[in-house]
């Protein structure tokens, strides 16, 4: 097993040191699900939900908390992100949420792209939460990134 980058010889936590790094162009996709009944999505679609529009709420929500990344993490490096994009479609079961976010920096942007799913996906919730009480969120997870050593693509099952 190769040795633990948050962790110094004596055994305490530490902020890995990416300053050595090169600065690279990044970009990481994230999605995720938010499983909603028909009346949700119905409520939704037609405009008539509560709260008032989930989608576009969720989207701005997820933009905002991609940029509190670091605030929310420890240890997670604090990035100029050049951009962020959230995603919200309508599905048969839910709504499907995919997450961009890019910048050029000496570490990845996945925990910004996760976190921009996160956030709109619990915003989702929270809109929904007066119609629907057994809302569902599902499915986050890192899709490809791609700058730095290695880059990564999910392979569809």
């Amino acid at each position: 097993m190769s040795k633990l980058s948050h962790f110094d010889d004596k055994g305490k936590i530490k902020m890995v040191d990416v300053s050595d790094k090169e600065v690279t162009s990044r970009v990481a996709i994230a999605s995720g699900k938010v499983l909603l009944d028909e009346e949700t999505l119905e409520s939704i679609n037609d405009q008539s939900n509560p709260k008032g529009d989930p989608l576009e709420i969720a989207r701005i929500a997820g933009i905002m908390g991609s940029k509190q990344t670091s605030v929310l993490i420890p240890l997670c490096h604090q990035l100029s992100l050049s951009k962020v994009d959230v995603k919200l479609a309508l599905e048969d079961d839910g709504i499907r949420i995919e997450a961009v976010a890019k910048t050029s920096s000496q570490t990845g942007v996945e925990m910004e792209a996760l976190t921009a799913v996160s956030v709109a996906a619990l915003t989702i919730y929270d809109m929904c939460k007066a119609v629907q009480k057994d809302i569902e969120i599902t499915d986050i997870r890192l899709e490809s990134k791609m700058g730095g050593k290695k880059n990564y693509m999910r392979i569809s099952k």
